[in-house]
């Protein structure tokens, strides 16, 4: 006869502790779309996806103004160079109607291009040469080995890099005159040597202290001398970064103005290609021949688009392989 009192006690019990939210109880209905599968879960999802979209979209239309302001000037300048200068003058932003490939023979012979571009290829071999050798030798050397004025020497290359070049010219021009090297080629490739020497150095030996040393222990305890572990040793293992830092020297050194002018203006001759086509620009005036002008421009970013085309994969394997251990 107890039990009937007793369940409906219980009953009431936990009717009582359900309906308080003091009582501890875990038997607390959930509230709906209080879940991960719920109402709330999915529109926090669609919101950030949201978010996703719209910033893919912002990094994408960025990324596309940026390509048309950049590669924009490089194709009027090419399909300009396909037309004669009627064309050109009567409407600068139009299309060539048909491909004048006299503009290139022109800008070859009779603007001299093909000079300038054969002293500016001499130039470059000799100095992008011995800024690579010199560069990584010194690099080398206070990258693997300890001594007394390491990190001095390390950061008088590296302040090397922050020295304005305009606030060396007329010293520059100076010594060059003593030295009877003023419009000369031996001149500027040492002028161009002694300018890309500092950032050369500077990012081969943060390059050459990533690599393992234990390949460079194991040559010198095979009687390898230091001359032939760095030959044939050192430099096959860097090869990613003298990729990446020889298409960077490659470019400053082709397209350089600044000391072409300063140290090889006497001959026009003997004159670089950026000093040509610039010179080049000042003689056309209103009545020059405009097609062989664009025809030349063309013709000096040719070797610039191919090289940095064909050693691409080098040049970002060296960039990041020098940043991880």
């Amino acid at each position: 006869m107890s039990a009937e009192p007793m369940s409906t006690d219980a009953a009431a019990v936990a009717e009582k502790a359900a309906a308080d939210p003091a009582s501890g109880s875990t038997t607390r209905p959930r509230a709906a779309g209080g879940g991960r599968g719920g109402k709330g879960g999915k529109e926090a999802r669609g919101l950030k996806g949201g978010e996703s979209r719209t910033l893919n979209a912002f990094s994408h239309g960025f990324l596309v103004l940026w390509v048309i302001m950049a590669a924009g000037p490089l194709v009027w300048v090419a399909l300009t160079a396909f037309r004669p200068t009627a064309d050109y003058l009567g409407d600068p932003m139009g299309l060539p109607t048909s491909l004048h490939w006299e503009n290139f023979v022109n800008a070859w012979t009779e603007a001299k291009v093909g000079r300038y571009a054969l002293n500016s290829v001499i130039i470059l071999a000799g100095s992008l040469t011995g800024t690579m050798l010199l560069g990584s030798m010194a690099a080398y050397v206070i990258a693997r080995f300890t001594f007394p004025g390491n990190r001095f020497i390390f950061l008088l290359f590296a302040g090397g890099m922050m020295f304005p070049v305009i606030l060396a010219l007329i010293p520059l021009f100076t010594i060059m005159d003593n030295l009877s090297l003023l419009d000369t080629r031996p001149g500027l490739i040492i002028a161009y040597i002694a300018y890309s020497l500092p950032f050369t150095t500077f990012f081969l030996t943060s390059f050459f202290r990533t690599l393992p040393s234990g390949v460079q222990e194991a040559a010198m305890i095979d009687g390898a001398s230091h001359t032939r572990t760095f030959f044939q040793v050192m430099l096959p293992m860097a090869k990613p970064g003298l990729v990446s830092i020889g298409i960077f020297n490659f470019l400053g050194q082709w397209n350089q103005y600044l000391l072409p002018l300063l140290l090889n203006n006497d001959d026009e001759n003997n004159y670089v290609l950026p000093q040509g086509l610039a010179a080049l620009t000042v003689s056309q005036g209103y009545a020059g021949d405009w097609g062989a002008l664009f025809a030349g421009l063309t013709l000096a970013m040719v070797p610039v688009l191919v090289v940095y085309a064909v050693f691409q994969r080098q040049v970002q394997a060296g960039l990041t392989a020098g940043a991880i251990k």
